[in-house]
C-alpha cells in the first residue's frame, strides 16, 4: 500500500467525567476519553460519571487475572501418538517457559491447555505480556515454542501457529472460561434516594431489568456468557481514543451485568472477563494517542503490566457508568428516545 492510500479518519472524542474509581490499580477521579459517532454516549456515560461522585469509594474495580493466549496446532499420526506427544510436552514444561523468557523481557509463559480432536493436537499457551496487550509478542513466543516442540522429534507435524482455540476476535466460551485478557469486575452500591433522585428509578426497577433483558432476554437470544445491554459501545469508544485493537470488541463485549435491591441501596456490578487492552504497543506511538495516554497516567515509570491494569481498571469503571445509565433510563418508558432525540437534534443545530 502506498502512502498515497492512507488517510486518516476524524471520530468525535470527548473526554467524560471525572469518574471516581478505586480498587486494586487505581483510586482517584479522574476523565476519559470516549471516541464515537454516537455521540449521546458521552451524557450518558457522564450520568453514571456523576453517580460515581456521590458515593463513597465511587466505582470499586477489581483486575483479577491478566493472560494473552495463542493455540498452537501439531498433527499426529492419530490421537495415541497426540496423547502420548503431549504427555512429553507438559514433562518439559520448564524448558518450554525458558525458551520463551530467552526471546521476551516481558512475555512468560504461565499455563497450558490441550484439546485432542481426532489426530489433532491444539495446545493453548497462557501468557504474560507486561503493559502490551500482546498479539504479536504471544505469536513470536508461540512460533519459539512450535519450533522447540517439533524439534524434540515427537511424531508431530506443524498445524497452524495460531488454530482457533485462543481464541482471537471471536465469540467464543473458552476466552471467558479460561482467561484472556484482564479480567475486571467493576461495582458500585449506590444509596436509594440517589438512585431515586439521580436516576429517576428504584434499586428494585433496575434489579429487574437486569433480570428480565440482560439475562433473560440474553438467554432466548442464544448470548455467549454474555448478559449486558451495551459493553460494546463503551468499548469501542475507549478503544479508539486509546489506540486499542478495536476489533478485540468482539470477547471484550461478552461481559455480565448483575444487580441486588439490598437494604442499603443498589448494588451493580459489570464483569468483563476478557478485556484486551495495553499501553504500549500498535498505535500508542501516535501523538494523539500518546498525549491521551499520558493524561490517563498510563505513561507513568510502574511495574511491567501496572500502567496496563490501570487502563483496564478505568475503562470497566467506564461501562458500568454507560450500562447503569441506560437501563436506568429504560426503566421509565420513553426516557431512552427522548434522550436520543434531544441529543441528536441539538446537535444537528
Amino acid at each position: 500500500m502506498s502512502k498515497h492510500d492512507q488517510f486518516v479518519t476524524g471520530i468525535p472524542s470527548s473526554w467524560v467525567g471525572p469518574l471516581r474509581i478505586s480498587g486494586n490499580a487505581i483510586n482517584e477521579e479522574i476523565k476519559v476519553p470516549l471516541a464515537t459517532y454516537e455521540t449521546p454516549l458521552w451524557p450518558s456515560v457522564g450520568r453514571g460519571a456523576r453517580i460515581s461522585r456521590l458515593v463513597e469509594g465511587g466505582i470499586r474495580t477489581t483486575v483479577i487475572d491478566e493472560r494473552m493466549t495463542r493455540s498452537t496446532l501439531f498433527v499426529a499420526r492419530d490421537a495415541g501418538h497426540a496423547y502420548e506427544a503431549m504427555a512429553s510436552i507438559r514433562a518439559r514444561e520448564a524448558e518450554l517457559q525458558e525458551a520463551v523468557s530467552a526471546q521476551s523481557r516481558f512475555a512468560k509463559l504461565i499455563e497450558m491447555h490441550e484439546e485432542i480432536v481426532g489426530n489433532l493436537l491444539f495446545i493453548r499457551f497462557a501468557f504474560t505480556t507486561g503493559d502490551a496487550s500482546g498479539h504479536n509478542m504471544v505469536t513470536q513466543a508461540a512460533d519459539t515454542l512450535m519450533n522447540l516442540i517439533l524439534s524434540w522429534d515427537l511424531g508431530l507435524d506443524y498445524g497452524s501457529v495460531s488454530g482457533n482455540f485462543c481464541s482471537d476476535k471471536k465469540a467464543t466460551a473458552v476466552n471467558g472460561v479460561l482467561g484472556r485478557g484482564k479480567r475486571v469486575v467493576a461495582e458500585i452500591l449506590i444509596p436509594h434516594e440517589i438512585v431515586e433522585t439521580k436516576l429517576r428509578s428504584t434499586a428494585q426497577q433496575i434489579t429487574d431489568m437486569v433480570v428480565r433483558k440482560n439475562l433473560v432476554g440474553s438467554t432466548i437470544a442464544g448470548a455467549l456468557r454474555s448478559a449486558n445491554a451495551h459493553f460494546a459501545n463503551m468499548l469501542l469508544a475507549f478503544y479508539l481514543a486509546t489506540g486499542q485493537d478495536a476489533a478485540n470488541i468482539v470477547e471484550g463485549s461478552q461481559g455480565i451485568v448483575y444487580a441486588e435491591n439490598r437494604a442499603e441501596g443498589l448494588y451493580f456490578s459489570c464483569s468483563l472477563p476478557h478485556l484486551i487492552v495495553g499501553t504500549v504497543g500498535n498505535g500508542k506511538h501516535l501523538d494523539h494517542v500518546n498525549d491521551t495516554l499520558e493524561q490517563l497516567g498510563c505513561r507513568e515509570e510502574r511495574e511491567p503490566g501496572a500502567n496496563a491494569r490501570r487502563l483496564a481498571a478505568m475503562i470497566a469503571a467506564t461501562v458500568l457508568c454507560g450500562e447503569l445509565s441506560l437501563l436506568a433510563a429504560q426503566t421509565n418508558p420513553g426516557e431512552l428516545m427522548r434522550s436520543h432525540v434531544a441529543l441528536e437534534r441539538g446537535e444537528r443545530k
